[in-house]
């Protein structure tokens, strides 16, 4: 239900306990892709948001390679407490030779972790919050003591934001079983624009003309008058609905970006995995890319929406057709295929 406009492609940098740690985003990258399933559980067993599971277990362990988790399996830098019963490490953290928790392997890490916040009263202000509000979750960690440094919100944000990792949260949201129940009513269409509509409402754009992709745009709030707003920009109606590849209609009939000129054959990003509720249109406006273009790079039919954790290729050609279902009248069976190689 959350959807990000621009998807930051950058080397970062993390900011661990030690002082300034760089790392490559394919070591970053390589993290995500080990623990993403782990976090993902975690976020439906106990309602830890897996985009902060994941950012924080990056931050915490300079991405698997800290001496910390090389020796305990500790992904998330916690101590042993008076009620620890585990085994133990010693290591230099805040003081010398202080006692952290030891586990078996990283599944038991990231359990310890998940309960560690659900089952201490100084954190449970923010299972009060959105699942989707990661900034509230990142702020709420520091304010509530998880960390010393300062920075420590601002540095899981950063990552949570450049890595896309909101993707596996909102995965997490997908396999609950209503949204489950959802799809399988058969109202898959009614389903995704809802959702698609909730995530535009609860993401921040600019008042007036902004850019994505280097693209003019604006956000229009559902009623705005399309003449009207052709008027506003000097545009001809009929480029208006050419630019969004939007059917003519008089008003707009929900809340959604509105190009003023001619969208990108590529997008913002290298990939996107989608999300829960999108649709392709809403991707390729997101993405300020032609939605013909993006159907081209990912071997998309007319008619074919790519499901719910399956990734799109927005600069090259993919590999393998994503896994799809046909909206409308056609059928909602998943399909793979493999690429079609012409002459």
């Amino acid at each position: 239900m959350f959807l990000r406009v621009i998807g930051k492609i950058l080397i970062v940098f993390l900011i661990a306990n030690q002082g300034l740690h760089a790392q490559n985003s394919p070591v970053i990258q390589d993290y995500i892709d080990t623990y993403k399933e782990l976090a993902i559980a975690e976020m439906q067993r106990t309602g830890v948001p897996a985009s902060v599971t994941l950012a924080q277990g990056i931050h915490e362990s300079q991405a698997g390679k800290s001496k910390l988790v090389l020796s305990s399996n500790n992904h998330f830098g916690i101590k042993c407490k008076s009620n620890w019963t585990g085994e133990t490490v010693t290591h230099d953290d805040d003081a010398k030779g202080e006692c952290f928790r030891k586990y078996f392997s990283a599944e038991d890490s990231y359990k310890d972790h998940s309960d560690f916040l659900k089952n201490n009263q100084r954190y449970a202000f923010l299972f009060q919050l959105d699942p989707g509000d990661y900034k509230g979750w990142a702020n709420g960690l520091r304010k509530a003591g998880y960390a010393t440094n300062p920075k420590y919100s601002e540095a899981l944000i950063k990552l949570i934001e450049d890595y896309q990792l909101q993707d596996y949260s909102l995965l997490a949201l997908q396999r609950q079983p209503e949204f489950q129940d959802e799809q399988n009513s058969g109202n898959v269409s009614g389903m995704q624009e809802k959702k698609e509509e909730q995530s535009l409402m609860l993401t921040t754009y600019p008042e007036g003309e902004f850019k994505i992709n280097e693209t003019r745009v604006v956000f229009a709030r559902k009623g705005t008058i399309f003449l009207s707003l052709a008027q506003q920009y000097n545009l001809a109606l009929v480029r208006v609905f050419e630019f969004n590849e939007l059917p003519e209609m008089e008003m707009s009939d929900k809340d959604q970006l509105i190009y003023l000129q001619r969208k990108r054959k590529t997008g913002v990003s290298d990939v996107h995995i989608v999300q829960p509720g999108e649709t392709l249109h809403g991707i390729a406006q997101a993405q300020g890319m032609r939605l013909e273009s993006i159907r081209e790079l990912n071997w998309l039919k007319r008619g074919e929406e790519p499901m719910p954790g399956e990734k799109l290729y927005l600069k090259k050609k993919a590999e393998t057709i994503p896994k799809h279902t046909m909206k409308d009248n056609y059928s909602l069976t998943p399909s793979l295929h493999t690429k079609q190689t012409t002459n």
